[in-house]
């Protein structure tokens, strides 16, 4: 005699890292070196040798301060995820790296580091996924030294989201304005559930103000990844499988769970959502069967700020 093994229940999903979704290959394009060695220039980075990335994440920050920060300098990242941690000190390594930097596990409203330890305390989109960004930089002040650098990379998202294809440009006025409607619901939403807004860039300079910080700079990065046929460009290419990825799993900026919540929390509700998620949809599909047609074309901007003030 036989017996069927009796069924399992379904084990719930373990949750994924914070920001699983966007540390990938994408985040290497982020930044041109000429770029980069301009704001070392404009923001003394020669006087820094000791530095603190905020939220490392898997280390691309980090990874791209190390090319134009003196040799001697140490850097050091924290992370709230073991994984992260592991992957970034790995990164490093891999690099060539290792022997400057080191990663720890920690939060980045509770640094465990002494008061005024740092050259330059830095941070790439960390702000936008916290309940108290304020608080955040408060912290990133104290382990600042006297005269030193906090130094923020926040996007506005928002703006982003604003930027015409070859596939949007032709929408009706009134599906275009329910898109940018949609997403701004979205991140009040996010806010309103205390999980930080992604378009919090555009706040940052006057947030360092009021906290004391002095000789505020704010830039704009100047890189822009764009797509147009035939899409050979590395970058391209990586953006491609991106979008691809994220349509075949129903991920238009969040997966619909996570969207959903954010929507019902910015005003919306359930009938509008399946509206305007379903228009979502439709625009990805769009835009990735012009891909494939080789008629998608796009600037393809990051509006993304660096700010940076010194301690008193």
């Amino acid at each position: 005699m036989s017996y069927e093994q009796p069924q399992q229940p379904p084990q719930p999903q373990q949750p994924r890292p914070h920001s699983a979704e966007f540390f990938n290959e994408t985040r290497d394009y982020w930044w041109n070196a000429d770029f980069l060695r301009l704001m070392a220039e404009r923001l003394e980075f020669a006087k820094v040798s000791r530095v603190l990335d905020v939220g490392c994440g898997v280390g691309h920050w980090t990874f791209a301060l190390a090319g134009v920060l003196p040799q001697t300098a140490r850097l050091t990242g924290v992370d709230r995820e073991d994984e992260w941690v592991s992957k970034a000190a790995q990164r490093m390594k891999d690099a060539g790296l290792g022997d400057r930097c080191e990663f720890v596990r920690g939060d980045a409203m509770s640094l465990a580091f002494a008061d005024a330890s740092f050259d330059l305390v830095t941070c790439q989109t960390v702000l936008i996924h916290l309940k108290d960004p304020k608080g955040a930089i408060r912290e990133m002040m104290r382990v600042a030294r006297p005269g030193g650098l906090v130094l923020t990379v926040e996007p506005c998202n928002m703006a982003s989201m604003g930027v015409f294809s070859s596939v949007s440009d032709s929408l009706p006025t009134e599906v275009v304005a329910a898109n940018l409607r949609f997403q701004l619901m979205l991140q009040r939403g996010k806010r309103a559930l205390g999980l930080g807004f992604n378009s919090l860039g555009d706040l940052v300079p006057g947030m360092m103000a009021e906290l004391g910080l002095r000789d505020i700079r704010a830039y704009m990065s100047d890189r822009a990844t764009p797509m147009y046929p035939p899409y050979d460009k590395p970058h391209q290419r990586a953006e491609a499988r991106q979008w691809k990825d994220w349509h075949a799993r129903e991920h238009w900026v969040w997966d619909r769970a996570t969207t959903l919540q954010y929507f019902l929390a910015g005003g919306g509700d359930e009938r509008e959502f399946e509206v305007l998620w379903e228009q979502a949809g439709r625009l990805m599909a769009a835009e990735i069967a012009a891909i494939e047609a080789g008629t998608f074309h796009c600037g393809n901007p990051h509006i993304t700020y660096l700010v940076a003030g010194r301690n008193a």
